[in-house]
Formats: C-alpha cells, structure tokens, sequence
C-alpha cells in the first residue's frame, strides 16, 4: 500500500490566539459533536478516530446543507465521550462512518507497510465499528480503498509530485463527501476538500522527511533528491521551493474556500480562521520542523487525551 497518505488528525486547526471566545466555543461544540455521533454509531472505541480535519469538512458540510444550525453543546468533562449526540443530522452520522473508513484504510496501510503487533491490536479493537461502517456505506469504503490504490500506483510509479499526488488523493476522498452533501453539492465545494487534501499531504510529507528517509519509506520529496542528510539541511538548501510550494496549494485551498463561503449560513468565522490563520501557521510548522500535529493512527488510542478541540 502507501507509504505516504495524508495525516489526518491535525493540520486543519484554528489559530486559538486569534480566535474570540464565543466562536472558540462553537468550534469545541462541533468537535465534540463529532466524538458523540462516533460513540453512538460505532462504539465509544470509536472516538479515537475523531481528528481537527474531519470536523472542519463536518462544520463545512453542515453550514452549506443546512442540515441542523443549532443544536445543544455538551460540557466539557472527563465523562464528555460518555455522552450521546445532541444533533440529529444525517451529514453528522454519515460523516462518523466515513471517518471510520479512512481509519480503517490508514490501518490497512500502516498494517502493509510495517507490520506490528500495535496496528494489529488497533485493528482488532476498532474492528467492530469497522465492520459495521463497511455494511453501511460499502460504497463509501470501495471509493476510499480505489484512492488509497491510486496513491500507491503513484508511488509506485516513482512520482516526485506531491501536489499532484495530494490532488489525486483528494479527488477520491472527496467523492463520499460529495455525496453527503448531497443536493448541495457544487463543483465549488468538491475543489475545496481536494485541495484540502493536497495541503494536508504537502504538509505531511515535509514533516516527515526526516522519518521517511530513516525507514526506508516512499516521501515525494525524497525521490529526485541524492543526498539527503537531514530535515534541516534539506529544508534549508530548498526553502524557496519549498514555501512556494506550500503557499500556492493553500492559495488553491483559500480560492476554493471563497467561493464556497459565500454558500454557508453559519460557522463563518470559525472557518475563516481555520483557512487563513491556523491552515497557514500549521504550514509554517511544518516547514520550520515544529509541527503539533504529528499523529498517526497507531497511536490514536492511546493519546486520545490529546486531541482535545483546545490543546
């Protein structure tokens, strides 16, 4: 399979600092809400799957479709993943599934690629949910499985181009939103969860540099690149391209998301900061080698404490 598919526990966050305390409060509302409609649909196991990128395509989806703009938020507490969903929403629970799909394909990669007793166990205590995410949305889990493929034929391929790896990625992940979003879906809509996609693989791809080049793992940016070194050496001999890399698929990213703004009757402000603060900061991180959002699905059980929507 893969070796480099995009991490999707925590590139696509808020900028805290530049955020007002009432729409902090309604991105927690969001994020906890997916938590509670993972629990009720797959189990409470299933909440380690919840992850900052699936949300903000949640708060996305829900804003344009219209689905539910009000519900209840839950306190937060140690007990808070006990809790049941306070949104009656179709987009909510189809999102869940999907968000257990994806992990189950990562687990598969992961599982592929360096075989352990850890993705073993993963696999096997997220089974159950799984399973049942599976029977639901087969559809769903063939169009998931085909984009992991066509990444791995990338690769396979040798292909150096990581936007336009991230860019096909994204097409295939984007297909099962497209049909959440069912009649509000527009060509508007789709380019912004591909090119959210791109950024989050470009991203990725340059943290990992370094652990990819020590595993033996396939990394884009590896591929026409002879003398390799180290992560700092690399980012500083190819800062230019680097960053222009990175600011033009977030240009891409922040084109789409214009359009599509001007579609959705809540959560403004919170996207807003998501798409030209934190996306933007989150790859400056990544660029500088400081980035938070390092979190793979192997150790998504047992650092679920964590991904709180705050830090």
């Amino acid at each position: 399979m893969c070796d480099r598919r995009p991490d999707m526990f925590g590139y696509t966050v808020p900028l805290y600092s530049r955020m007002p305390s009432p729409e902090r409060a309604a991105y927690q509302k969001y994020y906890c809400e997916t938590c509670h409609q993972l629990k009720a649909g797959f189990g409470l196991v299933s909440t380690a799957t919840v992850n900052y990128d699936m949300t903000f395509n949640t708060i996305v989806l829900n804003a344009v479709a219209g689905d539910v703009q009000e519900f209840e938020g839950t306190p937060k507490s140690v007990r808070c993943v006990f809790r049941g969903p306070k949104a009656d929403s179709d987009i909510f629970r189809k999102m869940a599934a999907y968000t257990v799909l994806l992990t189950k394909w990562e687990l598969v990669d992961d599982r592929t690629d360096k075989p352990s007793v850890k993705t073993d166990l993963i696999d096997l205590t997220l089974g159950r949910a799984i399973s049942k995410a599976e029977s639901m949305y087969p559809e769903y889990d063939g169009i998931v499985g085909r984009g992991f493929g066509r990444l791995r034929d990338m690769e396979l391929d040798g292909c150096s181009d990581a936007v336009r790896m991230g860019k096909e990625f994204g097409k295939a992940l984007t297909e099962p939103l497209s049909d959440i979003a069912g009649d509000s879906d527009f060509p508007e809509l789709r380019s912004l969860f591909t090119d959210l996609t791109a950024a989050v693989y470009v991203m990725d791809a340059i943290d990992d540099l370094e652990d990819d080049f020590m595993d033996g793992t396939y990394n884009p940016f590896l591929q026409e690149c002879t003398d390799f070194r180290n992560r700092d050496e690399y980012v500083r001999k190819n800062l230019y391209g680097l960053t222009g890399l990175v600011n033009g698929v977030i240009g891409d990213l922040q084109r789409d998301y214009s359009a599509v703004r001007r579609h959705m009757r809540s959560m403004t402000g919170v996207t807003d900061n998501i798409v030209y603060l934190g996306v933007p900061e989150s790859a400056k991180n990544a660029v500088a080698g400081r980035s938070a959002a390092k979190m793979s699905v192997k150790n998504a059980l047992d650092l679920r404490k964590k991904r709180t929507s705050t830090y």
